[in-house]
């Protein structure tokens, strides 16, 4: 249609992932998001909505996009626990390691600003980053662990992935990282050992 901007949603979208995740919700713009993105102010919102509705989409997006990467490193946890839960680290060392997205976690920062965000935001966000603990659980019972164990596991694996991305804001090498982990895979190993 003729005098009808075009544009890619999925390039926008992702544009306006990488914005909040290198600046935060509260230090991000409608002027920022336009310069991230290359639209106006008014093709923001009646194309994505106002800035929390453009949040909301972003935060789901991310939680998507990684989620599935969870998801798909965990999936051989019945036959193999402890290089599932490598494999699940390993998402996000290398998500740590791109060049192409910002440093940390969009949903721990975005935990961490909750008190800046609406109550249904805040909702939100909580509900996204409380995914992984069951994540984790339900990929270490199908790997053998009994209840409160896998409870007590995902709880901290969850914990350590999370400190991952803070550590790797601070500067932490690959090489400090890939110890973090190896300190947790090696816990969990002995832990799903058989005794006798």
């Amino acid at each position: 249609m003729a005098g009808k901007k075009q544009f890619d949603m999925d390039t926008v979208l992702d544009a306006a992932m990488i914005q909040f995740w290198r600046s935060g919700y509260a230090d991000t713009s409608l002027d920022d998001l336009s310069r991230a993105t290359g639209l106006n102010r008014s093709s923001i919102y009646s194309s994505l909505g106002d800035k929390d509705a453009l949040f909301l989409r972003c935060l789901d997006r991310y939680a998507t996009r990684y989620g599935d990467k969870f998801d798909a490193a965990l999936s051989c946890a019945a036959e193999e626990p402890v290089a599932a839960v490598r494999a699940f680290f390993d998402v996000t060392l290398g998500r740590i390691a791109d060049p192409a997205v910002p440093d940390g976690c969009l949903m721990a920062q975005s935990v961490m600003a909750s008190p800046a965000l609406s109550p249904s935001v805040a909702e939100h966000v909580k509900e996204l980053f409380g995914r992984q603990r069951p994540r984790l659980r339900t990929a270490l019972k199908a790997g053998g662990m009994s209840d409160e164990n896998a409870e007590d596991f995902a709880v901290h694996v969850a914990a350590v992935n999370q400190s991952l991305a803070v550590m790797g804001r601070a500067g932490a090498s690959p090489e400090q990282l890939r110890a973090i982990v190896g300190v947790t895979v090696d816990a969990l190993a002995r832990a799903l050992r058989p005794v006798g």
